[in-house]
Formats: structure tokens, C-alpha cells, sequence
């Protein structure tokens, strides 16, 4: 059924006003970052800066170590979805396309987990991490996304429940084995849904705050999250470093999801078929 011509007016102007509404918040933080000091906390408010000053960056950047803020961030970041690509995807391959005894069972306590807030395993996790002691090292952080997510493992099933059975049959009649049917023919496959999941991932542990500041305890070895926490204080609040640092952090991920978009789209129409 086509639209008529004002009906897609209509549509232009809700959807200019829905954009508008959204990216505000976010224009709001750039005008901010660029404020003297004075133009933050005089009133009435002002919503443009009188002058543009991009060294507030600067000046906010150098006001702690964000230089190894970042390195902890960006080694977070790659070897957490490293780690979830790998074993989600073996995890997801093994219940699609095998059959064993218990297999609904177990892909239903599977599923159970993503029940269980994090908040209730934070204190087990925090003495099963002491007792192995890597309290304020990075291992708390890294290591357990190697043991898979139910989450991504759901969306990587559901995915790989649609791959007709036929490319595995003529795999093993030209004599590739298990891992070569997995590696060779279903991670190129996959290729939209763990693209999917690797910006999931780096989106959630880019900007997680509650886990490094239970696990962390030296300043240098701090994610952006906890640096960027660190501008408030219990009687002060530094509203332009905040502002600037804030910004600095959205835009690996804002890049990272542009970059994506396409896989995103297609993984997501997999996973919900």
C-alpha cells in the first residue's frame, strides 16, 4: 500500500522530530565540553558557548592518566570479545547441529542463567577471584567472557538452527572433519551474528563501571569509566571534564556501530527467524 504525499510528511516530520528528541541529550554534551567554567554554571542557562574551547579536552585528558585508562579500556575490550566470539560460537555450533543425550535440558539451565541478576554472583565472584587472586589484576574482567554468554549463545543458535544440513553432508563426503565444518564453513557464515555480538560486547564492557570498581583497586589499572567516575567528588562536581571525557568515550563505539550497521541489521533478522 503506497503513502500519499502528505502522509509521507507526516512520517518526515515524526521521524526529524523522534531524531531530534534523541540527539540532544548528545548535542547538549558537546555545547557543554565547550563552555568556560562561568557559561556552565551561570543562569539563566545558556545553550551555545560564547567561544568554542576545544582545549578543555585537552586540559581534561591530561588531568589523569586517560592514556592508560584507554590501554586498560581498549585491552578489556578486544580480549572480551575475543573470548565471547570463540566460545559462543563453538557453544552455539554444538547445540545446533549436534544431537546428545540432555541437550534441550541443558540448553534450558542455559538459558535459566540469564535469570540471575549480576548483583546476586558479585560477592561469590569476588571471593572465587580472591581465592585465585587476581583481585586489582585484569583477569576478573577478561577471562570469564572465555566460558560464553546465554545471550549471544541464544542468538548464535537461533541463526544457526536456519543452516540447512546439506553443506555439513557434502563437507564430510569431501572428508573435513568437525572443526574444519565449523571453522571453514559455519564462522563464515556466522559473520553477520558475531559481528552483532562483537559490538553488543564492546558496548557493554566499554562502558561497564560496577565491575572494574569491584575488582580494581590501583589507579593504574583503571578503565575510562572508573577515571571519568573519578571527576566526582563527594563535595564538587567537575561538570567540563566529565563533559569532554564523555565525549572522547562515545565515539569508538559510535564508530564501531556505523562501521557494523549492515551485519548488525543482518544478524539480527537471523537470530528472530
Amino acid at each position: 500500500m503506497k503513502m500519499s504525499g502528505f502522509h509521507k510528511v507526516i512520517v518526515y516530520i515524526l521521524l526529524i522530530g523522534f531524531s531530534v528528541y534523541f540527539l540532544f541529550p548528545f548535542l547538549w554534551i558537546v555545547l557543554t565540553a565547550l563552555k568556560t567554567e562561568a557559561e556552565v554554571h551561570q543562569y539563566p542557562i545558556t545553550f551555545f558557548p560564547s567561544a568554542l574551547r576545544f582545549e578543555n579536552f585537552v586540559q581534561a585528558w591530561k588531568a589523569q592518566p586517560f592514556g592508560l585508562y584507554l590501554m586498560n579500556s581498549v585491552t578489556i575490550t578486544v580480549l572480551t570479545t575475543i573470548g565471547q566470539i570463540i566460545s559462543c560460537s563453538l557453544i552455539a555450533y554444538g547445540f545446533a547441529r549436534y544431537d546428545f543425550k540432555f541437550k534441550n535440558g541443558l540448553f534450558i539451565l542455559l538459558l535459566a542463567t540469564m535469570m540471575i541478576p549480576w548483583d546476586v554472583t558479585m560477592i561469590p565472584l569476588y571471593m572465587q577471584f580472591n581465592l585465585f587472586g587476581w583481585i586489582n589484576t585484569l583477569k576478573p574482567l577478561i577471562v570469564p567472557a572465555f566460558f560464553g554468554s546465554a545471550y549471544y549463545v541464544f542468538l548464535l543458535r537461533q541463526f544457526l538452527m536456519n543452516v540447512p544440513k546439506d553443506l555439513e553432508h557434502a563437507a564430510r563426503i569431501d572428508g573435513a572433519n568437525d572443526f574444519q565444518i565449523y571453522s571453514r564453513i559455519f564462522v563464515p557464515i556466522m559473520k553477520a551474528p558475531l559481528t552483532l555480538i562483537a559490538v553488543l560486547n564492546m558496548l557493554s564492557v566499554w562502558n561497564d563501571y560496577l565491575g572494574p570498581l569491584i575488582f580494581l583497586q590501583d589507579r593504574m589499572k583503571y578503565t575510562l569509566a572508573l577515571g571519568l567516575a573519578s571527576f566526582k567528588g563527594v563535595h564538587e562536581l567537575q561538570i567540563l571534564p566529565i563533559m569532554a571525557i564523555t565525549i572522547l568515550m562515545i565515539i569508538p563505539p559510535v564508530i564501531a556501530f556505523l562501521y557494523a550497521q549492515k551485519y548488525i541489521v543482518e544478524g539480527i533478522s537471523g537470530a528472530v527467524k
